[in-house]
């Protein structure tokens, strides 16, 4: 079975550039390169990864390029752009020299403007990518899906993947709106989901299984097997059991499903989406 960790991140730390990493994330303060990753993926069969932006920077860009010219287990970048800027289509453009570039996103879910995503320079850079053949990452908290829902309906050509499932608040046990919302979002078909970050929305150090099946249970449902796909959020997951705990979390719950599906949901998903040959 090909299996691929559609979402984790690495990164040189720096306190500074690495604000959004609190006092309470005190494990993940330090580096985190490939050759820390390469064995958690060994020890449990999993063939690549997509490294994803940590840092809104073309720096970031650039040092996730790097890593991947010389660890062929990257088989993909999710970059950052300015998605605003006049000159969007040119810099998309630039980074076609870069197959292993895949597709872009931007910390929608730390905007103070919630709506962001439909400001109308931002979906005019939106409707670049799709020329380009880059995919777009959607990371928002659960009050923003229903700006995504517009979004993504109004360029039903791009494909989207929500990343963490919105980050829904299971550490209180509430589904509410968001549950509305996701089936919302999922009705439209060319938006995919990662199932990813969920144990950083749960209680840290004492989250059990049972904890997320309702939230589970409600993905698989509004998207179906076939747009679904596996992340770890590493190095993030650390500060909440760690890459073994996630794995066996997402495991017991995909148990029952058939070998195929399981074979969907733990790389091929991935794989045609951000489309690694």
């Amino acid at each position: 079975m090909f299996k691929l960790d559609s979402h984790q991140h690495f990164w040189r730390f720096d306190p500074i550039k690495y604000g959004w990493i609190t006092e309470q994330m005190n494990l993940i303060k330090g580096d985190f390169l490939p050759d820390d990753l390469k064995p958690l993926l060994d020890k449990h069969a999993i063939d690549g990864c997509i490294a994803v932006q940590s840092d809104q920077s073309e720096a970031d860009n650039a040092f996730l390029i790097e890593l991947a010219t010389v660890n062929p287990f990257i088989k993909g970048v999710v970059g950052w752009v300015d998605l605003q800027a006049d000159n969007i289509e040119e810099t998309l453009q630039f980074y076609r020299q870069y197959p292993i570039v895949k597709g872009f996103r931007h910390v929608l879910q730390g905007e103070k403007d919630r709506a962001l995503m439909l400001n109308p320079d931002f979906k005019r850079g939106i409707g670049h990518l799709h020329k380009f053949n880059y995919t777009y990452d959607l990371l928002i908290f659960q009050d923003q899906l229903i700006y995504a829902s517009e979004l993504c309906s109004t360029f039903p050509e791009q494909k989207f993947v929500l990343d963490h499932i919105a980050k829904p608040s299971i550490k209180n046990h509430e589904l509410g709106d968001w549950a509305k919302d996701i089936h919302i979002l999922a009705k439209n078909p060319n938006v995919h989901c990662k199932v990813s970050g969920m144990v950083n929305e749960a209680d840290w150090k004492n989250w059990k299984d049972e904890d997320f099946l309702p939230y589970l249970d409600l993905i698989f449902e509004a998207f179906g097997i076939k747009r679904l796909m596996f992340g770890s959020d590493w190095p993030v997951c650390i500060t909440a059991g760690g890459y073994d705990a996630v794995i066996k979390l997402v495991q017991n719950y995909t148990a029952k499903y058939t070998e195929e599906e399981q074979s969907l949901f733990w790389g091929l998903n991935a794989s045609s989406f951000y489309d690694i040959v």
